[in-house]
């Protein structure tokens, strides 16, 4: 999904940062959007209202389309274990989120965009979908002629990998070491109310 909106108005409205710049201005105004926001009033939410704020959360944390998330949706209830888990385990199993979670790129948004321009590679080939499925022992990286742009000077050293992800040989190479647990995935999300939205 190419969301081209304000993500600092989103990301008020959902109540998580979605980007670096959307959590200094959270920071500032820790409210949502609105000229009446500001009074701290907040309507109390249905249930429904409540699942579906889970759902937008989990969708717009790893950029996807509604669509996509149905059918992640589906996928995760014909494996086996808990369905929730599952759902995550696929979603953050994509490329565009590996990538993000290796430090390559400063958000989701970010981390398509170098997907879907042809910079990265999975175990040394070119990969330009943002849904590829890595695997386990896969390595991801960014082409030797891309490292040298502007997106890719990142702190490296200050960024601290999740505990299914490793180094590399170069800071620009990491490896998923294991598949990831529901426990470990750095989403803010009940999981449980987006199972409970799709299963109405």
């Amino acid at each position: 999904m190419k969301f081209n909106g304000a993500k600092v108005k989103l990301s008020r409205k959902l109540g998580i940062a979605l980007t670096a710049k959307a959590a200094k201005y959270m920071e500032k105004r820790p409210y949502g959007p609105g000229v009446h926001a500001a009074g701290g009033r907040q309507r109390r939410l249905s249930d429904y209202g409540a699942q579906l704020l889970e759902k937008q959360k989990l969708r717009y944390q790893y950029n996807v389309h509604e669509r996509q998330m149905r059918n992640y949706y589906k996928a995760a209830a014909h494996m086996k274990g808990r369905t929730g888990d599952n759902l995550v385990l696929l979603l953050e199993t994509r490329l565009d989120s590996m990538v993000l979670r290796a430090g390559l790129a400063p958000s989701i948004f970010a981390a398509r965009q170098a997907v879907g321009h042809g910079h990265v590679t999975v175990n040394g080939k070119k990969v330009d979908i943002p849904s590829f499925r890595v695997k386990a022992n896969d390595v991801l990286g960014i082409r030797e002629k891309s490292r040298v742009m502007q997106c890719f000077d990142l702190d490296f050293e200050a960024y601290q990998l999740p505990s299914y992800m490793e180094r590399g040989d170069t800071p620009f190479e990491a490896t998923l070491t294991s598949y990831p647990v529901r426990e470990e995935v750095p989403i803010i999300c009940d999981v449980q109310y987006v199972v409970e939205y799709y299963n109405r």
